[in-house]
């Protein structure tokens, strides 16, 4: 294929990425990952270098525009930004030590965990639960807008939530997904923040995760200025323009496009690790 043509393809499936990710908090490495392995026959590894730097650029084009807004809470961030950093030390550290199968096996479950976790209906986080004690101490409730208003939000489980994060941290240096399933599920579903809340925070959160692990990749040579470059452009574009979308996207209908997309992904993702294509 001509290099002007794989660019090219890449630089659009990198800003659909970059869309979905915005919205969802997914980062984009969900998308980009198989795109790379599946449809071009990249070794994973160097598909993860270059999806660690998509995840940085997603983090800058959509953090800054939720922070702006009123969506991010960045106490809760930059909180649980210390287990997340932890973890992808660890994580980068191990990918580099395993074999590229089990790598994508390990992606794939971890998805199709993530798709059917977040298709389980809840509300949406406004309610009446009393806050977690530490949350309260820490100054973490908050509030975001609403098409009807200002809404405000308790925080709870403030431990259970930075055990998942450090989880998350280890996926994201080991998958270079930037871990936003994992860590739009523990904001969701164990903090019990709103979703839209938990997307805007992990945008903001990913960017850091990602570098932590980015520099052991760079240094082991996996980062390939040639590929990274249009996943960067595409996921930055596709990121800055989902982010001006999410105030008027519907919460059902994102968690929908979050499962459904990330189920997929997984399967191709299991079916070519156990068939060895990688």
């Amino acid at each position: 294929m001509p290099v002007l043509l794989f660019t090219s393809i890449v630089a659009l499936g990198a800003f659909a990425a970059g869309f979905l990710g915005s919205l969802t908090g997914l980062g984009g490495g969900v998308v980009i990952i198989p795109l790379l392995t599946v449809g071009f026959g990249v070794d994973i590894r160097y598909a993860i270098g270059a999806s660690l730097v998509s995840v940085i650029a997603t983090s800058s084009g959509a953090a800054a525009a939720y922070v702006r807004e009123g969506f991010s809470n960045i106490r809760v961030g930059m909180f649980l930004e210390i287990a997340t950093t932890l973890g992808a030390l660890l994580g980068a550290f191990l990918a580099l030590r395993l074999p590229t199968a089990a790598i994508s096996l390990i992606f794939g479950l971890v998805l199709v965990h993530s798709a059917w976790v977040s298709s389980r209906p809840r509300e949406d986080g406004t309610a009446v639960r009393g806050p977690d004690p530490l949350a309260t101490r820490l100054r973490m409730n908050g509030s975001y807008p609403a098409k009807d208003g200002v809404k405000h939000y308790n925080v709870a489980s403030v431990p259970s939530g930075f055990s998942l994060m450090f989880v998350a941290g280890t996926l994201s240096g080991l998958l270079g997904i930037g871990s936003g399933a994992v860590k739009v599920l523990a904001m969701d579903q164990a903090m019990k923040l709103p979703f839209k809340v938990s997307t805007a925070t992990s945008n903001f959160m990913i960017g850091v995760t990602a570098a932590a692990s980015a520099g052991i990749y760079l240094k082991q040579g996996y980062i390939d200025p040639g590929l990274a470059m249009p996943v960067m452009l595409g996921v930055l574009a596709g990121s800055t323009l989902g982010a001006r979308r999410l105030y008027a996207a519907d919460t059902a209908t994102l968690r929908k496009v979050f499962g459904a997309v990330i189920f997929v992904l997984a399967l191709e993702m299991i079916y070519t690790g156990v068939k060895g294509l990688l």
